[in-house]
């Protein structure tokens, strides 16, 4: 019995072209609530850029790739903050070989400067670009998410020398997200079945990109979307529909939690 669904947002809920969630998505989410299953955001969006999901009513934000976790009156659950020496490790590190990252903290996102990259995600997510601050004066913050836009090499480079107690992950190839390593959209599910006194067997998740991944494969069912790359697809139980075709409606069917028409 499915006690807790958990859904990422961009590419699962929410549609990349149309910024919006289907139809049948939102009457599916309003059937789980009616049948009393917890229904909680898994998102790599900051608490604050979560402003997309209309008029629906969720139990539960894990947000930050789990860094960040609120309940549905926005009271928090949990949060774990990037080290003050990675950060201070990291800022010397821009002064040599800057590149353009978002800062997430709870007084609001900021970056260090913008590119073509980073508008281009801004365009993604439809989300305006965090303001512009100095990177030493974000270090006074507690920051739970660094949204770096560096490929590959430079992302195992940070891993090996400067963020050196984080992990990282990507949804979109342009960027990486850096979390503190005891954190992830996994341990923030854990966070919310001890708040609510639910077991982990009673669980179901729904994700489509590489920062989906450790929730899926901890979810007694992990679904991944048919738009989701294929290494997301490989550390699923279940590969439905795309987000444009019903794709989480078509799978709450095919497990019985939904009724079907």
């Amino acid at each position: 019995m499915i006690k807790a669904i958990f859904f990422d947002i961009d590419g699962t809920l929410v549609c990349f072209k149309t910024h919006s969630i289907p139809q049948s998505a939102k009457i599916a989410i309003n059937q789980l609530k009616q049948k009393g299953i917890k229904v909680i955001i898994a998102t790599g969006r900051a608490y604050c850029d979560i402003v997309n999901l209309g008029d629906l009513e969720f139990d539960g934000f894990i947000a930050a790739n789990g860094a960040y976790c609120v309940d549905s009156k926005g009271e928090i659950i949990a949060k774990h903050q990037i080290s003050k020496e990675s950060l201070e490790k990291l800022s010397h590190y821009l002064k040599e070989k800057p590149f353009p990252c978002s800062f997430v903290t709870e007084a609001g996102n900021f970056i260090n400067y913008a590119d073509d990259l980073m508008m281009y995600l801004s365009n993604i997510v439809n989300i305006p670009p965090p303001p512009v601050r100095p990177v030493s004066g974000i270090l006074e913050h507690d920051v739970f998410q660094i949204d770096a836009f560096v490929e590959i090499e430079r992302e195992i480079e940070l891993l090996s020398h400067v963020l050196t107690d984080c992990v990282a992950c990507r949804w979109h190839p342009i960027f990486a997200d850096f979390n503190p390593k005891d954190c992830s959209k996994a341990t923030g599910m854990d966070h919310f079945l001890n708040y609510f006194g639910i077991d982990r067997a009673h669980t179901m998740a729904f994700g489509d990109g590489g920062n989906d991944v450790s929730m899926l494969q901890h979810a007694a069912i992990g679904v991944a979307m048919g738009n989701a790359k294929d290494d997301v697809k490989a550390a699923a139980d279940y590969v439905t529909s795309s987000i444009d075709d019903d794709g989480i409606m078509n799978a709450l069917r095919y497990f019985n939690i939904i009724p079907a028409i």
